[in-house]
């Protein structure tokens, strides 16, 4: 099954050259053109069946570790 979030921002891994910085640039402009509330789209695909509950755990262990590193550079927004 393909993720569509990692498709959005290229679909694999040669095309995040530039290390995480790279990364979160890219990120960044997948975020601004994302239309509705991620946390319901998320919720719709595990409900639909197109994602498995263990991806569901694996997409929110990476949304957790995203969030710590995004906090880590000046000027980002700390607030939840």
């Amino acid at each position: 099954m393909s993720n569509p979030i990692f498709q959005a921002m290229g679909g694999n891994m040669a095309n995040m050259g530039g290390g995480p910085f790279a990364m979160i640039q890219q990120f960044i402009q997948f975020a601004n053109g994302f239309k509705g509330n991620p946390q319901e789209e998320v919720q719709k695909l595990l409900n639909s069946g197109q994602m498995t509950q263990e991806q569901y755990n694996a997409l929110q262990g990476q949304a957790t570790q995203f969030q710590q590193l995004l906090g880590k550079f000046p000027g980002a927004n700390n607030s939840k």
